[in-house]
């Protein structure tokens, strides 16, 4: 439906949607059931139509299959045991429902009027504009957090002194890799090579011209086993390949925890070692892999550069190799490698040999992003000089480089 400002019932809420558990916390990670369970309930007496539960697990490694049952039945018991899903609208006639609906509604007609006026989606996307606004909310969240003025319980509230590690599912990440390559020899050793060709070509003209239907024609592709890279490679043969705009946000962290002693604390250090240094201390964060999840490394690049740190930000899906030219290049004290796709084990060891190739064993590695606590000792012994899990507060990390950075 077309959304009337003046009318928030026009809002159409009853659409086919999708939701999931996105407050998941690595520490004191029993919480994420409850978590998990209200965000679900919510997704349900919103008419959601479609519902991912996460893992307890989700926010340390990939689910085991004791914590996917419990997501799995956490859906089972709200449908089964609530009722809700029989009820038409449980919360009609709620002042406080609709109230925040009506909040919701001109909030995000503010987001689609200005993305109107770029001239549609397509159009911002290529301005960065949504990544942007996403970034920094996100900015601004993590900064009310790690001040205290939002809760996060386990976090920066009600924190265990002590937690024993859980059970976790571990993958070897390079023996996938070397299975995974020899598959793919072995489909490209048995497959019709000459038909694959003429498949992928008819991609690339129909890319070319605009004539005919490219997902029939890449459906066909992949039936004569032709891999995804190779189909994509094909249209961008003609199109080339988007690359998202890498823009650092700055006066978003601090805006909310100026007044933090351990905010301005990492000032004051920033501020002594450009005195001493004769340049303000450099980072570089690295995304390496096939781990698309740059918001948190964003987040963190931004209440780095609050804190007086210049900032680098390695585009998407570096390899180890590129990373560490890229800082080499860019003369960083600091690599800080984010990985919320489980590859820290492979992909960390190999862009410090390669800083070690470069002559640059001098510049720090750090570690952040979702690393099982059991993984610590394998990347300390591999180089690592710090690591700052989910959960660490920002200006205690920026604290931490910028003294081991002063014990050199």
């Amino acid at each position: 439906k077309q959304f009337n400002p003046k009318n928030p019932k026009s809002l159409a809420l009853r659409t086919h949607s999708q939701t999931s558990g996105w407050s998941l916390t690595e520490q004191d990670p029993f919480n994420n059931v409850g978590r998990t369970c209200i965000e679900a309930m919510g997704a349900a007496l919103g008419h959601t139509q479609s519902l991912h539960t996460n893992a307890l697990d989700e926010a340390i490694a990939l689910p085991t299959d004791f914590s996917a049952r419990i997501a799995r039945n956490t859906q089972i018991y709200i449908q089964e045991e609530t009722m809700v899903t029989k009820q038409v609208d449980p919360w009609g006639g709620s002042y406080y429902v609709e109230a925040l609906t009506n909040e919701i509604a001109h909030r995000a007609w503010e987001h689609i009027q200005e993305i109107e006026k770029l001239g549609g989606m397509a159009k911002a996307i290529e301005t960065g504009l949504p990544k942007l606004r996403i970034e920094e909310a996100s900015a601004r969240t993590q900064a009310r957090i790690d001040s205290g003025r939002q809760t996060i319980v386990g976090i920066n509230k009600y924190r265990l002194d002590h937690e024993d590690p859980i059970d976790i599912l571990e993958i070897d990440n390079t023996e996938v890799r070397k299975d995974q390559v020899a598959r793919l020899v072995d489909l490209k050793g048995h497959r019709d090579e000459e038909a694959v060709k003429k498949a992928l070509e008819a991609i690339t003209e129909c890319v070319r011209t605009k004539e005919g239907n490219l997902l029939d024609l890449a459906v066909k592709a992949a039936g004569l086993r032709a891999t995804l890279g190779e189909i994509s490679d094909a249209c961008e043969d003609v199109v080339g390949r988007y690359k998202a705009v890498i823009r650092t946000i700055s006066g978003v962290y601090s805006s909310e925890t100026k007044q933090d002693p351990d905010f301005i604390k990492a000032q004051q250090m920033c501020e002594e070692f450009a005195k001493r240094e004769g340049r303000q201390p450099r980072i570089m964060i690295a995304k390496m892999g096939q781990d698309g999840h740059d918001r948190g490394a964003k987040v963190v690049a931004t209440g780095y550069a609050d804190c007086g740190f210049d900032v680098d930000m390695g585009p998407l899906f570096q390899t180890p190799a590129e990373a560490a030219r890229m800082a080499v290049e860019n003369d960083v004290h600091i690599l800080g490698v984010s990985s919320l796709a489980a590859g820290h084990k492979t992909l960390i060891p190999q862009v410090i040999e390669e800083l070690k190739k470069l002559g640059r064993e001098d510049i720090l590695v750090t570690a952040g992003g979702v690393i099982p606590a059991q993984d610590y000792d394998f990347l300390y012994k591999a180089g690592v000089a710090a690591i700052f899990g989910p959960g660490t507060r920002i200006p205690l990390s920026a604290i931490k480089m910028l003294e081991i950075l002063e014990g050199e």
